[in-house]
């Protein structure tokens, strides 16, 4: 299961995702809860899929996305290792 790391907008406290509608193949609304009882919010927002940062080895025609800036491609290489300590396979490869 994904852990998307959302907060509330209020309280801080961590939020789930209590059901999602697809509204197109690269965008969901979401239907959030807070997990803290106290405080009790709920509201929606939407996930949206902008950017290529890898490309898929089985491409869906429909589906035409830009490819990432470097600088963003960057930025989630570094977050992706620094999250999980995972070495990119291109760091230990031999020249």
């Amino acid at each position: 299961m994904s852990t998307y790391k959302l907060v509330c907008p209020h309280c801080q406290q961590p939020m789930r995702i209590r059901s999602s509608k697809g509204l197109h193949p690269l965008m969901r609304e979401l239907y959030l809860q807070c997990s803290s009882e106290a405080c009790g919010w709920t509201g929606s927002g939407s996930m949206e899929i902008t950017h290529t940062l890898s490309p898929a080895s089985m491409p869906n025609p429909a589906i035409q996305l830009p490819d990432a800036p470097a600088a963003l491609r960057r930025k989630a290489l570094i977050t992706r290792v620094g999250e999980d300590d995972q070495v990119d396979m291109f760091d230990v490869m031999e020249d």
